[in-house]
């Protein structure tokens, strides 16, 4: 089966925020996901450039409304390239073609009796391009969706017998269980179609800017309504209306449409209307997203805290900014951009769990194997490991196919979960010391192949990251490889494994500067100025508070390796997993009371946050902590082994 992905066609009264982002993020990651699969896949994203709303912006910028549409329109383009978004055409409203698949589609609702002349007055939002019923005003005059004030317009229109179609759409959504994802946003435009659907002004006359409705109708001051021209690119796209329609008998019904829960009510209820009026089959799935806070708040400018895009992406790199934004929120739930969440997610699940366990076994297999990996034992000794690992990888279509981005990333975590457990489990550094050799060299291997399966996996997600460790794993991920390795479970040929430079170096602060903390009542000052007052006296006592303790970070790390430090008594050098890309080197005044054999493969409670410093000429990454007294010096361990890099406290 084909398959076709689009977004909405974003609004250019305005430059791209994070909500159009995350929107484009998903719609590229479905499509990027079905090309993996081998199916055939168009994907389709672009601009909506007509309406009152435009006219108006392009006045105040003292611009013509085409050179403001165009210069907009660049910047959502300009965006997405530099993203590399992978879409297969990027469509405007103000293209002819869509303009002539739009007015092929009025004559028809037309003919048919679907669309018909009459007057309208009633409640309009400019910013919502809607007109809206007495009844779903705030207060009698505000749009119940921005919240904005509305205007009486009354005015000669042509309207959409909406109405119409009120029982078709009720039945679709019964029968048609995923036409709206998530599932729990299905109520919500149930129970609006059941409330009665009005008959939709689609025609306005009180402006220019839009389609001119067809010479036919020799009608010319009116201009089509935004919602019906706009909504009309998903076909326009596809050739409709033109004498190349090949495009629409090879893609249409979209797969999924994905928009934000804002506009979910036009899709899922005009769209759906207006092709059942062309008699036209129907989109198998409308997905609605929720909307995106910062630092819990909402985003707006006169706040200055809208998250750009861009300037996220330059900073911290942008496959690092769409796995978060991806990982970071259920799909259709409200999320909030936190830097200090974007961090976290980055050093822990990025570079601890996923750049590290490259680098173990790059460094693993050079001082085992020169570098050569072998599959032929993993299946022998790591049979359990291997089948929870298929059957982790076995889960994650279904989320992809329900638009779950958080689920599909959480569960394929767990398969990296695997690698970095057996790692621990079987410790191949202790099987080389036991002359086990072919047991050592097999965990490295299923580490490997965890690690081809997972990166094919993330490919829709990471690209170019995924592609660096594939490269260094010796193969290329693409259609092919997906069905040698995920359909078929194959496991790597034999291979040498290429070193590659660190893909998540570790973010120690935040890098870009945090937003504008907003005046607290008084009320709050006070009660801020008697905490300060408290914890001034506190210090004077030399006890700290809660957060002074919080700001050193105690990690558990596990010994790999331990050397004496020649003409020194006391020292030793160890190095230390932390579950970092590069084990920590710590030099540890412990050789009076541990010896080599004692420290390797244990584990130990690392200060990580600690400034190095050079002790006899070498460089320390932490401290260890140990207790001494009167007996002697012992080390401070956890009572069970912990992963590598976990947190204390």
């Amino acid at each position: 089966m084909n398959n076709y992905v689009t977004t909405p066609i974003y609004y250019v009264n305005g430059e791209a925020h994070i909500g159009h982002a995350y929107t484009t993020f998903i719609a590229d990651t479905l499509a990027r996901y079905a090309k993996l699969q081998g199916k055939k896949t168009y994907f389709l994203t672009g601009t909506d450039e007509h309406g009152q709303k435009i006219e108006e912006s392009a006045k105040k910028n003292g611009k013509s409304t085409k050179e403001f549409a165009d210069e907009i329109s660049a910047t959502f383009k300009n965006l997405w390239d530099g993203f590399d978004i992978d879409y297969d055409k990027f469509i405007r409203t103000t293209d002819e073609d869509h303009k002539i698949g739009v007015q092929k589609a009025f004559k028809t609702m037309y003919d048919k009796g679907d669309i018909y002349k009459g007057d309208y007055e009633g409640h309009y939002c400019i910013s919502c391009e809607t007109f809206f019923p007495e009844s779903q005003l705030i207060d009698n005059e505000f749009c119940p969706d921005c919240g904005r004030g509305t205007t009486i317009v009354k005015e000669e229109s042509y309207f959409f017998k909406l109405s119409s179609y009120e029982d078709r759409l009720l039945k679709l959504y019964e029968e048609q269980d995923d036409f709206i994802l998530p599932r729990s946003r299905k109520n919500e435009v149930i129970n609006f179609v059941k409330n009665g659907l009005h008959d939709l002004s689609v025609t306005r006359t009180s402006f220019t800017w839009g389609v001119p409705l067809p010479k036919e109708l020799n009608d010319d001051k009116h201009v089509m309504y935004v919602w019906l021209d706009a909504l009309l690119n998903y076909i326009t796209a596809l050739g409709y209306g033109s004498d190349d329609e090949s495009l629409m008998k090879e893609f249409w019904p979209a797969t999924k449409h994905l928009v934000g829960k804002d506009i979910l009510r036009f899709h899922a209820i005009y769209w759906p209307a207006f092709l059942m009026s062309l008699d036209l089959p129907l989109p198998k799935s409308i997905c609605a997203h929720g909307w995106w806070t910062r630092d819990g708040e909402k985003m707006s400018k006169s706040k200055g805290n809208v998250v750009s895009p861009k300037e996220v992406a330059d900073v911290y790199g942008y496959e690092n900014f769409r796995y978060f934004m991806l990982r970071e929120v259920p799909f259709g739930q409200d999320g909030d951009y936190s830097q200090r969440a974007f961090i976290d997610r980055v050093n822990s699940e990025l570079s601890n769990d996923l750049g590290n366990l490259l680098n173990r076994i790059i460094g693993m297999s050079g001082k085992y194997s020169e570098f050569a990996i072998s599959s032929v034992d993993v299946v022998k000794y790591h049979t359990s490991e291997y089948t929870e690992m298929t059957k982790v990888i076995e889960s994650l279509d279904s989320f992809m196919q329900n638009v779950q981005t958080h689920r599909y990333l959480e569960e394929l975590w767990k398969a990296l979960s695997i690698a970095n457990k057996s790692i621990e489990q079987y410790a191949p550094w202790v099987k080389m010391k036991e002359n086990k050799k072919d047991e050592a060299l097999a965990t490295v291997a299923l580490v490997a192949n965890i690690l081809a399966k997972v990166s094919i996996m993330l490919n829709p997600i990471m690209p170019h990251t995924t592609q660096k460790i594939a490269s260094a794993l010796g193969f290329e991920i693409n259609a092919d490889s997906y069905t040698r390795f995920i359909d078929d479970d194959d496991v790597l040929s034999d291979f040498v494994i290429q070193k590659v430079p660190p893909l998540f170096p570790r973010i120690e602060e935040p890098l870009m500067n945090e937003a504008p903390i907003q005046e607290h009542p008084k009320e709050v000052k006070k009660e801020q100025k008697a905490v300060e007052k408290k914890v001034s006296t506190v210090e004077e006592d030399n006890i700290i508070t809660i957060d002074q303790f919080f700001e050193t970070s105690l990690k558990i790390g596990t010994v790999l390796e331990v050397d004496e430090v020649k003409k020194s008594k006391k020292l030793l050098r160890l190095q230390v997993d932390l579950g970092e890309e590069q084990p920590r080197q710590i030099i540890a005044g412990i050789k009076e009371f541990y010896s080599a054999d004692d420290l390797i493969d244990t584990q130990v409670c690392v200060v990580s946050n600690l400034k190095p410093a050079k002790l006899m000429g070498m460089l320390s990454e932490g401290m260890i902590l140990a207790a001494k007294d009167k007996d002697g010096l012992v080390l401070v361990r956890p009572e069970k082994r912990k992963t590598s890099g976990t947190k204390v406290g």
